[in-house]
């Protein structure tokens, strides 16, 4: 394993109390040569990683996740997305609410930049195919980078697949009415990997922090054509649990 693991950041750009932008830069890449090497790739996937996780935090699950993944044969690059997650007073209860939904605000703020690095890089390396994997808060983040890239028709097809562990967004998400923009813009799938036995999703649901989250009991109703499924049993909601009963990918 490299020592210096690509990745996209956007580390600084919004305020970790309030979700304020302060910075509004698109994105900066580390190391830029690394990227650079992967224009004209068959593919690359893009980890983005979920609430509670400062700079190195983030740095171990694009780890964990490109252990995984090269142990179940992917050999394409693999990139992390390191954004400001680690929002002010997540460890204690009193504070954790506004600390999720600082968090959410943050996320969804994200997509812009996401969707910018996205529209880049294929207009430098249009064969090169996306794929984007979140875990948890990092379902928002995707959600919206879909939403952003949905503004222009140019963009439709333009992500490969989208893979979800633990997401923390609505499970009518992606429901003929409001995943319409998800079946343009990615062009083969949506896989969700969701949890019956994931203790924080079913606490957030059912203190009502987190309504109906797609990462707990999968969609409900009729879903978009290209969204599939999969229930699986992680030890807990941690991404390297979910890492660990992934048995194939992409």
């Amino acid at each position: 394993m490299k020592k210096i693991f690509p990745r996209i950041s956007t580390r600084g750009f919004y305020d970790l109390y309030s979700g304020t932008t302060i910075n509004h830069d698109s994105y900066h890449l580390y190391p830029k040569k690394e990227f650079e090497r992967m224009i004209g790739s068959k593919e690359i996937t893009i980890i983005v990683h979920g609430l509670r996780n400062n700079s190195s935090g983030a740095l171990a699950k694009f780890v964990i996740a490109k252990r995984r993944l090269t142990k179940l044969g992917y050999k394409h690059p693999v990139i992390g997305y390191s954004y400001d997650s680690n929002t002010s007073g997540a460890q204690y209860i009193s504070y954790a609410l506004q600390a999720l939904y600082t968090g959410i605000t943050i996320a969804n703020k994200n997509g812009r930049n996401l969707a910018k690095f996205v529209i880049d890089f294929k207009r430098r390396s249009p064969n090169t195919n996306i794929r984007l994997v979140g875990h948890s808060l990092g379902a928002h983040v995707i959600q919206s980078t879909v939403k952003n890239l949905a503004k222009n028709a140019k963009n439709n097809g333009i992500i490969k697949a989208v893979y979800l562990f633990g997401g923390s967004i609505p499970a009518d998400s992606f429901s003929p009415s409001n995943g319409s923009f998800m079946q343009k813009i990615i062009s083969t799938k949506i896989r969700n990997y969701y949890s019956p036995y994931d203790d924080v999703l079913r606490l957030a649901h059912e203190w009502n922090w987190v309504i109906a989250p797609i990462g707990y009991k999968g969609a409900y109703g009729k879903t978009i054509t290209k969204y599939v499924q999969t229930m699986v049993k992680p030890k807990n909601h941690r991404f390297v649990s979910y890492a660990k009963v992934l048995n194939s990918f992409p």
